[in-house]
């Protein structure tokens, strides 16, 4: 079995594979932790965990059969329960429905104590930090499409606007403009129009005198 299987198996009792995946990894982060720190964890009936320091010592390479020098180092240690020890040895047997019968934790049973307890707290407090932080991003994200959509709206109604402004602007100045010629070509037609009786009249005084001269 591994962890997503864990996960599945306990996702009914706890409400939820997404409760029973936090379960799981909580009770995993303040079991290392509490370990790690040099605590010692005990669970009554199922077992303890804790750290051993291994001095500095000699062995053989299994496969060429050097003497080699190991150095010092701590290892975590498993030691099972009496109960699960007698389950395993078949000395009792395990129950056909429902959770293995083993002795209820008293109060302090795990030996970790203040330590185990700052741990789990301290992993609880991360998973809704983290949670507030990923809600945060999420909202910003939203804020920002928001902000985007409402600016190409207000761009597309501002070029729409000044569309329309210089459609209306242009018949206007074309009539205007048709306006202006009409004024300009009037006055200069009037002109010439007065201008024509002028040129008849000396022309009429010139062939008068003509004729006058002809008769003396």
């Amino acid at each position: 079995m591994n962890k997503a299987q864990l996960v599945e198996a306990i996702a009914d009792k706890v409400g939820g594979r997404q409760q029973a995946a936090e379960a799981v990894d909580a009770v995993l982060d303040a079991i290392v932790r509490a370990v790690v720190g040099g605590d010692r964890v005990s669970v009554t009936g199922f077992g303890s965990f804790e750290k051993v320091d291994r001095p500095a010592r000699y062995a053989r390479n299994p496969q060429t059969g050097e003497r080699v020098r190991v150095k010092k180092t701590s290892v975590p240690r498993f030691r099972a329960g009496q109960g699960f020890k007698d389950l395993v040895s078949g000395s009792k047997k395990l129950p056909r429905g429902g959770e293995v019968s083993v002795k209820k934790a008293p109060k302090g049973s795990l030996s970790g104590g203040a330590s185990t307890r700052t741990a789990v707290k301290k992993a609880a407090a991360k998973k809704v930090a983290a949670k507030k932080v990923a809600a945060k991003k999420v909202a910003a994200k939203k804020t920002t499409a928001a902000k985007k959509t409402t600016a190409k709206k207000t761009t597309a109604k501002k070029t729409t606007a000044k569309k329309a402004t210089a459609k209306k602007a242009t018949p206007a100045k074309k009539a205007t403009a048709k306006k202006a010629a009409a004024k300009k070509t009037a006055p200069a037609k009037k002109a010439t129009a007065k201008k024509a009786p002028a040129k008849k009249a000396t022309a009429r005084k010139t062939t008068a005198k003509r004729a006058a001269a002809r008769k003396k």
